[in-house]
């Protein structure tokens, strides 16, 4: 169960901003059927552009474990920290999308498990060489096959922060929805059950505690609860 109210911007709210119709986002059925019928086929052809840019996409150099550093990586708090459920946690794939969906942490877990040990990089000048397990973004994007003409992605957290990223960033191998941290079950401080964890951002792209991924063909006047702020948009290494 989440135990604290959403902040930020609303489900409706972004939907509106975007032009996409109630409609569309109703949510084409159990996200289990769909699973039984897809883990295995994640590589199910996408649109052209989406497949050019899985293509094009190379990986960044990784970490040995021998390098993590546990001690390192720094908790930085935007609200007070989620209580999140894992059985009660429902992950939200909707906007302009053939087959909007929910899917609970037991499916994403029925999902191909991606590790990587990377170096998570914080704006405010430390980093942290951390190995992150979980299910790749794009295998993600996969399931939902967004419509021609999607180009960004949004993720709206349980403590109301939100992010906004570009497509390609997104479906890069290496950009996964963590839901261990070096090789342990994540902890809440961490962002559990579900954070983004990759590569090719800064820590404040990387949003915990995620509950809804949504994709638009155009940037919303909020892009993002530090950018709205001042901070560079794009973020990346």
């Amino acid at each position: 169960m989440i135990m604290l109210p959403q902040r930020g911007f609303s489900r409706r709210k972004l939907l509106q901003w975007s032009g996409l119709s109630g409609a569309s986002l109703l949510l084409g059925g159990c996200g289990t059927n769909l699973l039984s019928n897809q883990v295995g086929q994640i590589s199910e052809p996408l649109n052209q552009s989406l497949e050019s840019l899985m293509l094009s996409q190379r990986p960044v150099p990784e970490y040995p474990v021998s390098a993590i550093e546990p001690d390192k990586l720094l908790i930085n708090t935007f609200d007070l920290t989620p209580q999140i459920d894992p059985a009660q946690f429902s992950l939200t794939l909707d906007g302009d999308v053939n087959r909007p969906m929910q899917l609970s942490f037991a499916d994403l877990q029925k999902l191909p498990l991606t590790s990587m040990v990377i170096q998570h990089v914080c704006v405010e000048g430390w980093a942290a060489i951390v190995q992150w397990g979980g299910v790749r973004l794009r295998d993600l994007i996969a399931l939902a096959q967004p419509k021609p003409g999607v180009r960004y992605v949004y993720f709206q957290s349980a403590d109301g922060y939100y992010e906004s990223w570009d497509l390609a960033s997104s479906l890069h191998p290496q950009t996964l929805m963590a839901y261990q941290k070096n090789g342990q079950p994540l902890s809440a401080e961490n962002g559990a059950p579900l954070r983004l964890a990759s590569p090719v951002k800064l820590g404040y792209k990387q949003s915990k505690w995620v509950t809804q991924i949504t994709f638009v063909n155009q940037l919303m006047p909020m892009k993002g609860y530090w950018e709205d702020q001042g901070y560079e948009w794009f973020g990346g290494l």
